[in-house]
């Protein structure tokens, strides 16, 4: 029961995410909610990595975690961020879940992974999944209507990468510390954006005394990039796995209902079957076969 508390309680913080990214958008900018959910889920970390140092051993691969810091963290949620400057939070999120399709791409692209049939079925469906969400309007992803649709297959795209990488680099290295080091890098990385785009130079610290703010960043970032981590790691050591990763089917589900609920965005026909679609893609690319799954739970 603590298991699916946990499941049910980490999709409703990262549905709320999106709509927290929106609310944070218009007072700090685009790489500000960046800096901001990142140095709030850092803080959050810090000391819980500081308790459990001890348990750290070995080299620390500064190298390997500035890298995922930037491309699994700082770049993915800048392009989000800026996806949702054009697109409503709940297509967002739909888009999100194209993470594992995303994943096995550029396994196969860059990192020599084999992928079988149905994978390759399941990376087409999931593209299917965005023709439909354009409405099959394929040329906004090549004209000025590429920031959104455009931005976030980038964002998944970054996202696959940082993994892909991280499993081939990061596999002996603290689950803790990469969070906390891949927190502080992408804060470091928002700073940066805010400093290259000027927007730094026309920030308003005023803003920083509203409620909703104060309220955007710390479920952005305390509860979606601190402690939701935390909530991941508690159900794959508990549970398993496969378990903790099947909250990227809910995730879209409970961001539709957060969107409609708190920035009144329909739901569309197009944007239920994008989903599904999408959906049938991601357990294509990454349903283990009946005997790989007997082995492991062995």
């Amino acid at each position: 029961m603590k298991l699916y508390s946990a499941l049910i309680g980490l999709s409703l913080i990262w549905g709320l995410s999106f709509v927290f990214i929106k609310w944070l958008l218009d007072p700090v900018g685009i790489w500000g909610t960046v800096f901001f959910r990142c140095l709030a889920g850092a803080l959050v970390l810090l000391p819980v990595l500081y308790l459990k140092r001890k348990e750290i051993k070995g080299r620390i691969p500064w190298k390997a975690l500035l890298f995922v810091g930037i491309f699994n963290a700082g770049l993915p949620w800048g392009m989000i961020a800026w996806s949702e400057t054009e697109i409503h939070s709940s297509t967002a999120a739909v888009m999100n879940a194209l993470t594992p399709i995303c994943t096995g791409l550029v396994g196969f692209m860059f990192f020599s992974i084999v992928l079988k049939r149905r994978q390759w079925l399941g990376i087409l469906l999931g593209f299917v999944g965005i023709l439909v969400l354009m409405d099959f309007n394929v040329f906004e992803l090549f004209n000025e209507s590429f920031i959104g649709i455009g931005t976030m297959i980038m964002a998944s795209i970054s996202y696959g990468f940082a993994s892909q990488f991280s499993k081939k680099h990061l596999q002996e290295t603290s689950i803790l510390l990469i969070t906390t080091c891949s927190l502080l890098v992408a804060s470091a990385f928002g700073f940066a954006g805010m400093v290259v785009t000027g927007s730094i130079a026309t920030f308003e610290f005023e803003v920083m005394t509203q409620p909703g703010v104060w309220l955007s960043i710390v479920g952005l970032g305390c509860f979606g990039s601190g402690f939701a981590h935390l909530l991941f790691y508690y159900m794959v050591k508990n549970g398993s796995a496969e378990f903790a990763t099947s909250v990227t089917y809910i995730i879209p589900i409970t961001a539709m209902v957060w969107g409609y609920v708190l920035l009144e965005e329909p739901i569309t026909k197009n944007l239920l079957l994008g989903l599904l679609i999408i959906f049938s893609g991601v357990y294509l690319a990454t349903r283990k076969p009946r005997q790989q799954v007997a082995s492991a739970a062995a």
